[in-house]
């Protein structure tokens, strides 16, 4: 049996309906819009203006001091506009808009390999911030600020994560079949940064294929292992992988980096291998298009900055008008008004769905069963913290350890009174989070 952590939940996973489906490349022709926030930390900073001619894989925005990313260009054309475009969040974003003339055309050393043997640490991190390399399994943390823990040498484990168990997703899962080879050499490059750390692969042990190919890829390599895991969501939370494969708690207040742990998406070490063997940067990811409302379901790699409604359009369109749009996965993804929107580096999927299956109850009254605490996979109560929530008490929702919450929805998934606990958590921390930052910047 593979392993596992304590709480979590089954939902129905979707995932034979794309798994099987191998990843197709689109080439839109549609403007390209590239929200300079779109990871954590502080905007990028426009490189380019109005008119500017851009190719391939051109930075056309800088990282800020401190936590932050570079944008490149995955399309060639002219700089249209920079102006606050709809996001996915639902928010106006200034944006560098690029009219895509539809040609591709490079830089001349976009592709060109080179070997990362003989690279030192400073540099590595340097290509990865470059290339606008962030955490694409949902998060966006920058990586060449994750690849920079305080000690090096302090690292024990490189954990790969491949557990992709939210529903519909299989965008990780055919990464790890297509594009093998790339996955483990962007291993072997996290291994000669970490030289005391062993690699680990989580598979959830629904991927049967996946976990076959790489343990037979990696049987002669004394650093690197996979590790099965039991399918249960949310197994791919960062917290929920380190304690299944080390027995490691991170509790409140700590770093990964400080058990001895650094966490990559599968996604995200395909990104680094591109861009330290291959001279590219983070332009295109591939995501899954799902839902009973689409035409076509499947797998794409998909030009970061292309609109959600040409992807849609460019796999065939809906059968059925969709009555929820999603993009991300059903548990932790984002609810769409509409599809005129960019895609991100963090935009892991489409999910589109009729009335029939995105049907939602209305909410009772609290039967106090518990089922959300035994769900919660960080140790909270969230039948005390939504009582917090609704009386306003914002100070009772923090002494709960409600910032704690990883938002992965499972206590909204288990409640049999269709509670949305979730939601109101989310919103409750944004609440918090503003007012703390009122009172940092009342004290400057």
């Amino acid at each position: 049996m593979g392993k596992t952590f304590r709480g979590g939940v089954h939902p129905f996973d979707g995932k034979a309906l794309t798994a099987d489906a191998a990843v197709q490349k689109l080439m839109p022709t549609g403007d390209a819009v590239y929200p300079l926030r779109q990871h954590i930390g502080k905007p990028a900073l426009s490189l380019v203006k109005k008119g500017d001619a851009v190719s391939v894989g051109q930075q056309i925005a800088a990282a800020a001091d401190g936590l932050s990313a570079c944008i490149c260009s995955a399309v060639s054309g002219t700089v249209k506009a920079i102006e606050p475009r709809l996001c996915i969040s639902g928010s106006r974003v200034m944006s560098i808009v690029i009219d895509n003339d539809g040609q591709y055309t490079p830089l001349p050393t976009l592709g060109q390999e080179r070997s990362f043997h003989g690279m030192n640490n400073g540099e590595i991190r340097a290509i990865a911030r470059a290339a606008g390399i962030v955490g694409l399994g949902g998060a966006g943390f920058p990586t060449d600020t994750k690849l920079t823990p305080a000690e090096d040498n302090a690292i024990e484990y490189v954990l790969i994560n491949g557990a992709e168990c939210e529903p519909y997703l299989t965008s990780d899962y055919r990464l790890m079949l297509e594009n093998t080879e790339e996955l483990l050499t962007g291993i072997r490059i996290l291994l000669q940064m970490f030289p005391n750390a062993v690699g680990v692969i989580g598979i959830e042990d629904n991927k049967p294929e996946a976990v076959k190919k790489l343990t037979h890829l990696t049987e002669t390599h004394p650093r690197v292992r996979v590790c099965p895991l039991k399918t249960k969501y949310p197994q791919g939370g960062e917290r929920a992988l380190i304690y299944a494969v080390t027995g490691r708690k991170v509790h409140t207040g700590v770093l990964p980096y400080q058990m001895g742990c650094i966490v990559h998406n599968v996604a995200t070490v395909i990104a680094l291998y591109r861009a330290v063997c291959r001279q590219t940067p983070l332009i295109s990811r591939v995501i899954t298009l799902s839902g009973d409302a689409f035409h076509t379901v499947g797998n794409f790699e998909v030009p970061i900055g292309t609109s959600l409604a040409e992807v849609a359009d460019a796999a065939g369109g809906f059968k059925k008008e969709p009555q929820k749009l999603i993009a991300g996965g059903p548990m932790m993804g984002t609810a769409l008004a509409a599809l005129d929107v960019p895609t991100l580096k963090t935009t892991s999927a489409l999910l589109a769905f009729t009335d029939d299956s995105a049907a939602r109850s209305a909410e009772t009254a609290c039967i106090r069963c518990g089922r959300c605490v035994t769900a919660c996979p960080a140790f909270l109560v969230p039948q005390q913290l939504v009582r917090a929530v609704r009386k306003g008490d914002m100070d009772r929702f923090q002494t709960l350890g409600g910032m704690e919450c990883i938002s992965c929805g499972s206590c909204s998934y288990i409640c049999p009174a269709h509670i949305r606990l979730t939601q109101r958590f989310v919103t409750a921390k944004a609440v918090v989070a503003a007012d703390r930052k009122r009172e940092k910047e009342g004290k400057k």
